[in-house]
């Protein structure tokens, strides 16, 4: 495989997302699980939550640009 198609075929970004993904479902069960949660620990399932957005936005926009082609 040469650098140019590991770059094409965004492997990196797609390892990051593909790990969020599992750490997002992971705290998702562990505060299921919880008996009686606190704030402090929805406030911290929010924050992981809330960050998916903008983790998304940035895989979604660290491909090449039309102007780039």
């Amino acid at each position: 495989m040469s650098p140019k198609q590991f770059d094409e075929w965004r492997v990196i970004p797609r390892i990051l997302v593909f790990g969020y993904g599992v750490a997002l479902w992971r705290i998702s069960e562990w505060f299921m699980l919880l008996p009686a949660p606190n704030g402090a620990q929805a406030a911290f399932v929010s924050t992981v939550v809330g960050a998916a957005a903008a983790f998304f936005g940035f895989y979604v926009n660290s491909g090449k640009s039309n102007a780039d082609m």
